[in-house]
């Protein structure tokens, strides 16, 4: 891949959940490009917040989260903000390093929740 990849004004989105193809919210990124699926470090955990799960990060006993990594017009990423409440306090769109796609160490956004209390559910959504 060439070094202006992707376009300057496209964004990768690392999605764990409900966003995933075969999920009930993929429909937001199926205009969207699939670039592959990956994974995260061991520094994170995926809660259930009722029917969809969420990310937050751990210092100790994290997991991998395995994704999919996604490349998003500005028009898209501006609608996954508001799909996912950014404006409204319930996750926040932060930056994170993603590996196993078709290079190690890839960035990327991802959607982070913004507390703990949270009932823990593995390394990967597997509830569509």
């Amino acid at each position: 891949m060439d070094e202006t990849y992707p376009p300057d004004n496209y964004t990768r989105l690392f999605v764990y959940g409900t966003l995933k193809r075969g999920f009930c919210r993929h429909g937001a990124l199926e205009t969207e490009r699939f670039l592959g699926t990956a994974q995260t470090a061991y520094r994170y955990r995926m809660v259930n917040v009722g029917s969809y799960p969420a990310l937050i990060e751990v210092f100790q006993g994290g997991r991998s989260i395995h994704g999919e990594v996604w490349e998003v017009s500005p028009t898209a990423l501006r609608r996954l903000d508001e799909v996912e409440g950014t404006d409204e306090g319930q996750y926040e769109r932060r930056p994170i390093e993603v590996q196993g796609w078709e290079y190690e160490g890839v960035q990327a956004y991802f959607y982070m929740w913004p507390t703990d209390d949270c009932p823990d559910c593995g390394d990967r959504w597997e509830d569509g």
